[in-house]
């Protein structure tokens, strides 16, 4: 299989968006050819633990409501033209997300990374959650590993904090500004939400070298 590497971070729309693209390309197959791994990084490692309200920090770091509109039109004409499951209108909560990165990296170890994740955009592009919400995270992790109890004392802990704060920065020091990023068999840089043809096409060469 060939090492995927994707760099993302679970409130990030386009993130979102090109895990979208990227599954619809790897249905139908016989075989994923994808070994698949969910790396941290904080669009936001300055973000208050209880979050900030979804609309003030929107209109602060896009420069007042006209910012706003001009930097989630593109989001929206995506979300609309390739009818992707998504509610803006229902999240009030912009979260600091280092908990939400510490369920990834559990995952991973139970096996279970990309259904997570999978859970995490859904939480909150769908359903509108606070991924910041402890109870919210353990609810949504149990389903897979643990039970919420087990979830809830290990988020109340400092376990993996110094950790994912550490992948986040190697990420940074790499040269990764921005996400998603995709790092395709630990060689090719492709950056932002690539389209469902670009990875069947990605699919075809692999499955070409190989053959």
């Amino acid at each position: 299989m060939i090492a995927l590497d994707i760099y993302s971070d679970p409130i990030c729309p386009w993130c979102y968006i090109g895990k979208v693209y990227l599954e619809r390309a790897l249905e139908g197959l016989n075989e994923n050819p994808f070994n698949i791994e969910w790396h941290p990084f904080q669009l936001n490692p300055e973000m208050p633990p209880t979050g900030m309200n979804r609309k003030k920090y929107l209109e602060k770091k896009f420069g007042g409501s006209h910012g706003v509109v001009e930097a989630y039109g593109p989001i929206l004409e995506r979300i609309k033209s390739d009818n992707i499951d998504a509610k803006l209108d229902k999240i009030k909560v912009t979260p600091n997300t280092m908990n939400a990165h510490r369920i990834i990296h559990w995952s991973k170890i139970e096996g279970c990374q990309n259904q997570i994740v999978s859970e995490l955009f859904k939480a909150y592009f769908v359903n509108g959650l606070d991924l910041g919400d402890i109870n919210v995270l353990a609810k949504l992790a149990s389903k897979y590993f643990m039970d919420e109890k087990s979830i809830l004392r290990l988020l109340t802990s400092d376990n993996d904090l110094t950790n994912i704060t550490e992948k986040d920065h190697n990420a940074r020091q790499i040269g990764i500004k921005a996400v998603p990023m995709f790092i395709v068999a630990n060689q090719y840089a492709v950056s932002g939400a690539q389209s469902t043809g670009f990875w069947q096409n990605v699919v075809k060469d692999i499955q070409t070298s190989i053959s």
